[in-house]
């Protein structure tokens, strides 16, 4: 199975991450080929090198598109998230479930076509199955579920907004996962994001929210985020699908 990272915030190289070919593309897209504690994977930066393209600028359809055309099967992404639960507290690790989106914004491969795509699990079973098996092989603890509510950005939300989203269900809050999952499921490749809780939600915390606090604790994660990577990518190379 061909695997593609896609990382995010904090992230653009992972720790053991070992690159051998640099690709670049149109409209500051970027794609490496190289091996993750010596599995082999592509890792693609959504925010571009350098983290320059904010999230509602981000070329998802561009990004899956590719991805598809260079025969990748599955997509490993990690998600840097705010909180909607106050025991959720900074450093939480989860592997998403479902998701509620409020991008207000259409993403779709399928603009001339009608297609209308079945969510019933929004990120790929399987995995999320070897996710969570590779977690527990690494002793980490990890949220098994968590619902992401997805928003536009760039702005953070309002404590009125944290509130709400919670009462509908949310458990993270981020900006762009779910264009991901829903344009890889129409590109037939499987997806699966681990959320990293960089925060808590505006109002559940006394300090404002800066995104030299998220990129920190992102950076903190990228050690635990490579190894669970890796032994994922060792399931899935191993264990029959």
């Amino acid at each position: 199975m061909k695997v593609a990272l896609i990382g995010g915030t904090g992230v653009q190289q992972l720790p053991g991450w070992v690159p051998s070919i640099e690709h670049c593309y149109e409209g500051e897209v970027y794609l490496w080929e190289g091996t993750l504690h010596g599995e082999p994977a592509l890792l693609l930066p959504r925010h571009s090198k350098g983290h320059k393209v904010p999230p509602h600028r981000i070329p998802h359809a561009r990004h899956v598109q590719l991805l598809k055309e260079l025969g990748v099967q599955a997509v490993l992404a990690t998600a840097a998230v705010g909180s909607l639960r106050p025991d959720w507290t900074s450093g939480t690790l989860a592997v998403l479930s479902d998701f509620l989106d409020f991008t207000r914004a259409v993403n779709t491969l399928y603009d001339d076509t009608v297609v209308h795509t079945d969510f019933s699990e929004p990120f790929s079973p399987l995995l999320r199955a070897r996710l969570l098996q590779a977690a527990e092989e690494l002793g980490l603890t990890v949220q098994p579920q968590a619902v992401y509510v997805c928003v536009p950005g760039p702005r953070y939300e309002t404590p009125a907004e944290i509130r709400m989203f919670r009462q509908l269900g949310g458990d993270v809050i981020g900006m762009t996962v779910v264009p991901e999952a829903v344009l890889c499921r129409e590109a037939g490749i499987h997806y699966a994001a681990v959320a990293v809780v960089t925060n808590l939600g505006t109002g559940l915390s006394e300090r404002p929210l800066t995104h030299d606090e998220v990129t920190q604790v992102m950076e903190e994660a990228t050690a635990t985020l490579a190894r669970w990577f890796a032994h994922t990518l060792r399931l899935l190379r191993t264990q029959a699908h």
